[in-house]
């Protein structure tokens, strides 16, 4: 039987908070800069904070950092720090960018993808300002801020398209930096959901069908009665040639986003010729077992071997 949507809620409330908070990590950064108003609205859901490293020197690439909550999150940018990924950034010389961004609850998708290119937009309008050196810019999430993460790499350079005969702007018109490219150099996805349609066929511990499970809310109506509108938010419908290149990390024991999920992803990344990698954790958890230092290790190395000039 599966298990109910508020078992959910608690399981990602793990890697979610209801707001920005440092205290559990110690930040090791030469400077900072907290709750920087990317879109200049003042709603929660648009703040980022920049991290600068101790060690290097400026200006330094960046890795924007992107939180999981099941998308119901507008505020969990410390999230990031709070395991290590964020701190792992750093300590190896890279710019970070933590980002919040509107929840499911705020406004349905494609709010979501929007705010993370606004935010970027932001960043690489402001780089000479904050020290950092935006030719080259990675991203990284968990969760579903791996689906973010995968999303904004996947999307890379696509304004807008059709899919299934439905619409999508996939830039929008958040902050005042519309001229400024949303582009991204290379993603590390750490088990992020793909196809929605297949996940509880895939082993989910719940259903993702149910009308109030994250997939639906995000979208706005139960998948499997939306399937247009999933294919959406599906990073595979927009992977190309173009594609930056992905890393991506998943555990064969997540109980909420099935390996399947990052399988079908590598799968059509190495059918249209995309240097990717898939590491499958044999017995990681959501994020316990596979958001660890050895992974964390293999995280900087791609990063590192795609930031050099």
């Amino acid at each position: 039987m599966k298990k109910s949507i508020l078992l959910v809620l608690i399981s990602f409330s793990v890697f979610a908070q209801s707001k920005p908070d440092y205290s559990k990590s110690v930040i090791e950064a030469s400077k900072s800069w907290i709750d920087i108003d990317y879109a200049g609205d003042g709603i929660i859901g648009h703040k980022l904070d920049i991290f600068l490293p101790k060690e290097g020197k400026a200006p330094f690439p960046v890795v924007i950092t992107i939180y999981g909550s099941a998308w119901f999150s507008n505020s969990s940018k410390g999230s990031c720090f709070n395991d290590g990924l964020g701190q792992t950034l750093l300590k190896n010389g890279f710019a970070v960018v933590s980002i919040n961004h509107r929840s499911s609850r705020d406004a349905v998708w494609p709010a979501q993808i929007h705010d993370v290119k606004a935010a970027i937009r932001f960043i690489r309008a402001n780089a000479l300002f904050f020290s950092l050196d935006t030719s080259f810019l990675g991203a990284t999430g968990f969760s579903s801020g791996g689906h973010l993460s995968t999303m904004v790499g996947v999307t890379s350079g696509i304004k807008s398209t059709t899919i299934n005969n439905l619409p999508i702007d996939l830039e929008g018109n958040i902050g005042k930096n519309q001229s400024e490219s949303s582009h991204i150099d290379a993603v590390v996805d750490w088990f992020g959901p793909t196809d929605f349609l297949l996940m509880d066929a895939c082993g989910s511990s719940f259903s993702h069908n149910e009308a109030k499970s994250p997939e639906s809310t995000l979208i706005g109506g139960a998948i499997q009665e939306n399937k247009d509108k999933v294919a959406l938010a599906n990073p595979m419908s927009y992977v190309s040639k173009h594609t930056p290149p992905f890393l991506i990390f998943h555990g064969t024991k997540d109980p909420l986003v099935p390996p399947c999920e990052s399988e079908k992803l590598y799968e059509k990344l190495q059918k249209e010729g995309v240097k990717s990698e898939l590491v499958i954790v044999e017995g990681g958890g959501h994020g316990p077992g596979v958001m660890i230092d050895k992974y964390y290790a293999q995280m900087i190395t791609f990063f590192k071997s795609k930031a050099k000039k």
